[in-house]
């Protein structure tokens, strides 16, 4: 299994559940383990079913953010809604805020548009 995979195997633990209704059914036949067929149909049952649960642990334990047990998820997650809002916040505070333009740059482009259109005339 690789480590990297992030998609769940839903048909394995489905098929958990048959494995073992398998394995009590074949307990519960009459005569179901008293012969040599019974119990060999018994041992293969179970470890189906036991190498079912070891793939299934494994894929569990490989999930992505396993690490973390339930509550330290929770402080994760608390943590960057936090963050969420103090960002929201900061943006509509910098969006109320009121772009001061002095007015010695207005007087400054108004210069330059003039320049910009004055004919350049040489002195020959």
């Amino acid at each position: 299994m690789s480590s990297t995979s992030t998609t769940l195997p839903i048909a394995l633990y489905e098929s958990l559940l048959a494995k073992l209704i398998a394995i009590i059914e074949l307990t519960q036949q009459p005569g179901g383990v008293s012969n040599a067929q019974g119990r060999q149909r018994l041992l293969q049952a179970t470890n189906e079913f036991k190498n079912a649960i070891t793939q299934a642990k494994d894929y569990a334990v490989n999930l992505p953010g396993g690490e973390l047990v339930i509550e330290e998820q929770d402080q994760v997650i608390a943590m960057l809604e936090t963050l969420k809002e103090r960002k929201r916040a900061q943006l509509a505070e910098f969006a109320a805020r009121k772009v001061f333009v002095p007015q010695y740059s207005q007087d400054l482009k108004m210069e330059i548009d003039s320049m910009a259109s004055t004919p350049f005339h040489s002195n020959d």
